[in-house]
């Protein structure tokens, strides 16, 4: 059997991988990476068209994601968010974010953060695109938000899920399915592995937050979309199921919430 593999998030717009993109996408399809969503991060509104930059210059195997990480909530004034508006209404923006809280940071004040949130997840109502949301050490406010601001009407991704096999379940009754990444392979994660482990597998994705995050064997090193491949066999050996079984799933899984045929 094919592995084949959907790198659900990566920053394939980042100069660390910018600067020899072609040779970072080579080495992903050789991997068995037949497909990858870079998330565009936009702090300025001269940012919003990157990653859609990377899509049109990779249609085959690129589609994106566009939205205001929590870091940069502070920036999300009026024109900005409309001028985000108008890019995640492009049909090439598949789902809106990363969005959502870093409490770990804290690079934006906490209630910035929650009103940059809770006005992403209207304007992804608005447009019916999921949401990829982040979440560091703020699992009780993201779930009330999620709540709140009825974001089950369109779902999305926990992405980087770094948080415990309850928060998962609770995500999932909301609509929400978890992705997890190289931090899968850390024996200093048990609970991040446990909630791998027992993620229903319908609801189960893989990826890499490249450059960010590499997997053991490269750990510290610079990440890339070619070593999901080591987070992908970090969860087959811990759910005690065939590599092939893992990826295939987890690719069908990718291709359902970004509305990409497989």
């Amino acid at each position: 059997m094919t592995i084949r593999l959907f790198d659900t998030h990566c920053h394939l717009d980042d100069r660390r991988l910018a600067d020899e993109r072609e040779d970072v996408l080579a080495r992903a399809r050789q991997a068995g990476v037949e497909r990858m969503a870079t998330i565009g991060c936009a702090s300025t509104v001269e940012g919003l068209g990157s990653a859609l930059a990377v899509v049109s210059a990779h249609p085959d195997c690129v589609t994106c994601a566009v939205g205001v990480h929590p870091h940069d909530a502070s920036a999300l004034d009026d024109a900005f968010f409309d001028a985000l508006a108008r890019t995640v209404a492009d049909p090439r923006v598949r789902l809106v974010g990363e969005m959502g809280l870093d409490y770990h940071y804290d690079h934006s004040p906490r209630e910035v953060q929650r009103e940059a949130f809770r006005r992403q997840i209207a304007l992804a109502r608005r447009v019916k695109k999921p949401i990829v949301v982040h979440t560091r050490n703020a699992a009780e406010d993201t779930l009330a938000i999620l709540r709140e601001e009825n974001a089950r009407d369109v779902g999305g991704i926990l992405h980087c899920f770094s948080e415990t096999p309850s928060f998962a379940r609770d995500a999932l009754d909301l609509g929400f399915v978890s992705s997890f990444s190289g931090i899968t392979t850390f024996k200093t994660a048990p609970e991040v592995r446990e909630a791998a482990r027992t993620q229903p597998i319908d609801s189960l994705l893989v990826e890499t937050d490249a450059p960010y995050l590499a997997p053991i064997p490269f750990r510290g090193k610079r990440n890339e979309p070619a070593y999901v491949l080591h987070t992908a066999k970090a969860i087959a050996e811990l759910r005690g199921i065939a590599l092939e079984e893992l990826a295939e799933h987890a690719y069908q899984n990718a291709c359902r919430v970004f509305d990409w045929p497989a």
